[in-house]
């Protein structure tokens, strides 16, 4: 069967493949081996540079030529090294054999063995995985994310001054303002994102066990350990870990999987609320001629945006979840677990853009039903209690909570006459009854 969007096993290459297509240039398999190759290339550069002396003739004239092979890299290429490695079954060797060939190309047969000098795959596959990484969350993820939040800001100035019922467990509460409620989101996902940039995105490069044992045996001469921390820092922008085993150990990966998880909480948040505020046609949905809410109900238009969005998080947080838990722990010096499982950081990336995109269109749908909020308000006196039980508790009138008590917990319906009337009821001054009776839901929202 010819694969494509309707023959796709996952989502993220059917149904949502247009939405995921700018992250294969960093997840997919073609990604994964041109970053394989970007490593192997300035690896060889900086032996160069280093020097080592058999590579002291070498013309640095010849580095742009080195570099195109990356710029250049092809699907022609990448399946090269993949049928190269149906025979040696082993893909960054693979790498190797076809930047060899490269080489023979180029008339530098001579300095072909310096390819993957002294390295193990591991220095490879645990410097481009996280640099894959970085470049598709700082070109593709974070924007996106950066865009949301963006616009809950303006959402939030544009609200900041709309009183709104709040509801705590469910029943009604002091007032707010619906802008402060979609800036608390704001405030919460700009701290994480924060935090997210603080988490070095961190490579092992140190030979078979961490030890840089070819190459000290090779060189003696050769500070490796400072070359390694100069190469991985300056040629790729990562940094070493170290002392290592065969492997990175994985730990700030994890938590940069564990921000991740995080951020997505709060949207699962933002869009479980709006899905509810929508329920409460506090918003009302832009409709979109053609569009369909229900195949039996023409009425309808369902909160689509922000269901797709709760559904694709949940993917999202379940996979960054096993990666994070997973890739800390390998056997001794390293097991092969980490591979295999390395290879899907895309998926929940993809499942998270997918979300992002979503709220996006969904928050650029919503539009203020100021009639609801307010009818909610109106019906809503109770809630001033409070703020009238707050006020004589200052005034030293007694027991100034049991007496509202047992107004709010009457069968009856309290409303603003009913309040006023409890109020003249009051042996208080005029002035003070003239202040409770100037508080309504609609200006006791606090600051």
């Amino acid at each position: 069967m010819e694969l494509n969007a309707l023959t796709a096993v996952s989502s993220i290459d059917g149904r949502y493949a247009g939405k995921t297509e700018p992250l294969r240039a960093f997840f997919s398999e073609f990604a994964l081996i041109k970053y394989r190759v970007h490593v192997e290339v300035e690896y060889f550069i900086a032996l160069c540079q280093l020097p080592v002396p058999q590579l002291e003739d070498f013309d640095h004239q010849l580095f742009p030529s080195l570099r195109e092979i990356v710029t250049g890299f092809s699907l022609e290429d990448a399946e090269w090294i993949k049928t190269t490695e149906r025979t040696t079954n082993h893909d960054v060797k693979a790498v190797e054999y076809f930047l060899k060939e490269k080489f023979d190309k180029l008339g530098l047969e001579n300095y072909k063995e310096f390819i993957h000098f002294g390295l193990t795959s591991q220095d490879i596959n645990n410097t481009a995985t996280p640099l894959m990484l970085k470049n598709g969350l700082q070109e593709i993820i974070l924007p996106f994310l950066e865009e949301v939040v963006e616009r809950l800001a303006d959402l939030a100035e544009e609200w900041k001054d709309i009183p709104m019922l709040a509801k705590t467990h469910g029943q009604p509460a002091s007032p707010t303002r619906l802008g402060k409620e979609i800036q608390v989101f704001v405030v919460r996902l700009k701290h994480q994102m924060e935090l997210l940039e603080q988490i070095p995105y961190s490579a092992k490069f140190g030979g078979a066990t961490g030890n840089m044992n070819a190459h000290q045996v090779a060189y003696p001469e050769l500070d490796w350990n400072e070359f390694a921390f100069y190469f991985v820092e300056n040629y790729l922008g990562l940094e070493r870990s170290y002392p290592t085993t065969q492997i990175e150990h994985y730990d700030n990966l994890a938590a940069i999987f564990d921000g991740l998880k995080r951020i997505n909480t709060i949207l699962l948040d933002l869009s479980k609320d709006v899905w509810q505020y929508v329920s409460m046609n506090y918003f009302k949905q832009k409709i979109k001629a053609g569009e369909i809410g229900s195949s039996a109900m023409p009425h309808k238009v369902n909160p689509i945006d922000f269901e797709n969005a709760e559904g694709n998080l949940g993917i999202a947080n379940a996979l960054l979840e096993h990666l994070a838990a997973k890739l800390p722990i390998s056997r001794l010096q390293r097991d092969l677990t980490d591979s295999t499982v390395l290879r899907v950081i895309g998926v929940p990336l993809a499942h998270m853009l997918i979300s992002l995109e979503s709220l996006k269109k969904g928050l650029g749908k919503l539009e203020l039903n100021q009639a609801a909020i307010d009818e909610d308000l109106e019906e809503n006196w109770a809630v001033v209690a409070e703020a009238i039980q707050t006020i004589l508790r200052r005034e030293g009138f007694p027991k100034p909570y049991e007496a509202l008590k047992d107004l709010t917990r009457t069968n009856e319906k309290i409303t603003q006459k009913s309040i006023a009337t409890f109020i003249d009821g009051l042996p208080i001054s005029d002035v003070l009854k003239g202040e409770l009776k100037a508080i309504s839901p609609f200006n006791y929202t606090g600051i």
